[in-house]
């Protein structure tokens, strides 16, 4: 799969909802109750963390959810993108990009939303042909401001930032020109989960896929 052709299908998994829950699971066991009260609230496309030592078996559990579209985020090594692409994933992020990295996505057909924080990093993936790319961390890297910023020398790139995002800030970011969605993790607040309150998290989710963009 070419950078083009990631970036394409990468584009319509942004374009799903304007914002993909960004979890951090340590229970399969709540993985696909879960994954069915986001997707139920609005939100189909769905990042795990590879931050655990169960996120694989998550991808797994979730990757069984109709509706959903589960993704494996923190990828940083070739390893990374066999493991989760054989788990289930549908795409991958990763917090930037390595040439092991990016060839490793190709050769798997993994599609991916590599990240960037500057100017020289976003030029670099487009030269590649990545036009739909993560911005992050996005509030440690100058926010709203920052991404806007690109916008205008940068047209070609859309993006999902993701670090730091909160309910607030949130609509700011999706009334850019350049984002396509964003990446949070407030949906799924860690006592939530803890509870299993799935009606909880469910209205979370739909009123963060309310949000205009």
């Amino acid at each position: 799969m070419t950078p083009a052709e990631q970036s394409e299908v990468s584009r319509d998994i942004c374009l799903a909802a304007p914002v993909i829950p960004v979890l951090v699971i340590d229970d399969p066991a709540k993985a696909r109750p879960l994954a069915e009260a986001l997707v139920a609230g609005g939100l189909p496309v769905l990042e795990v963390t590879l931050r655990t030592d169960t996120a694989l078996e998550v991808i797994a559990e979730m990757a069984q959810v109709p509706g959903g579209i589960v993704g494996a985020g923190t990828l940083l090594t070739p390893e990374d993108v066999a493991a989760a692409k054989a788990a289930g994933a549908r795409f991958g992020v990763s917090p930037g990009a390595t040439d092991r990295l990016l060839a490793a996505c190709a050769g798997a057909g993994l599609p991916l939303l590599p990240g960037a924080a500057t100017a020289t990093e976003a030029m670099a993936l487009l030269e590649r042909g990545y036009r739909v790319q993560k911005f992050f961390p996005a509030e440690a890297a100058g926010g709203v401001a920052a991404l806007g910023a690109l916008a205008a020398p940068l047209p070609q790139i859309a993006f999902c930032p993701t670090g730091g995002i909160t309910p607030q800030t949130a609509p700011e970011y999706l009334k850019l020109p350049n984002t396509l969605c964003v990446g949070g993790s407030w949906v799924v607040p860690k006592d939530k989960l803890a509870a299993g309150d799935w009606a909880g998290i469910e209205a979370l989710a739909r009123t963060a896929a309310a949000l205009p963009r």
